[in-house]
This record gives C-alpha cells, structure tokens and sequence, in this order.
C-alpha cells in the first residue's frame, strides 16, 4: 500500500471560503493535490497559471511536496498594488493636513506650526 499524508487545502472569495481535510500520496505535488481534490469544480475561477499558491503562507511552487500536516493556500490575485494604495493614503493625508510619521507624509515646507 502507498504511504499517505494527510495535508488542508485552502481558497476563499469575499463570499465563500473553502478549506478541505485531505489524505492524498505522500509524494504529491501542490499542483496534484489541488487538482485531485475537486476545488478546481467549485471555484472555476481559478487558474493555477495565474493564481499564486503557498504552504502555511509561504509562496510556493506547484511542483513542491508538501508535509504531512500543512496547510496549502491558493491566494487570489491582488485587487489593488499595496505599494500604490500606501502613497495614495499618504498623499490624502498630506492634502488634509494630516500628514506626520504614521501617514508618512510630510507637511509642505512653507506650512509653520502655530504653538
């Protein structure tokens, strides 16, 4: 008889979250694990070409083995750049006068304080 593992298997959309108990080879590949497992049926927006994939929150590659016990996340693309969303909320506080170490913005040189 074959050795197996038993390993999690996780996506969620904003509406439904997944997260499988599986007993799958213990020489399976992330990528034989998701597909073996039926998550590709019930989310068909997934696409492993496109979609990122982790073990405990680590990227990963398709093609790793992971251990008995871990737990394999397929991750949605990003809706927005975090880097870009950052500057924009630092700009806003800037631009409301908000700006000091926390928003990362800087008030305008020709601002004085009034203490």
């Amino acid at each position: 008889m074959a050795e197996t593992k038993a390993v999690e298997l996780a996506y969620a959309t904003p509406a439904k979250q997944s997260l499988l108990s599986l007993t799958v080879d213990a020489a399976a590949t992330v990528e034989q694990i998701i597909q073996q497992s039926g998550m590709l049926s019930a989310f068909p927006e997934i696409d492993l070409s496109q979609n990122k994939v982790g073990i405990w929150s680590r990227s990963c590659k398709l093609n790793e083995v992971p251990k008995a016990g871990d737990r394999i996340e397929i991750y949605r693309p990003l809706i927005a750049d975090p880097k870009d969303m950052r500057r924009r909320r630092a700009e806003k506080a800037k631009d409301e006068g908000r700006a000091n170490k926390t928003t990362g913005g800087r008030p305008q040189a020709n601002e004085q304080s009034h203490d």
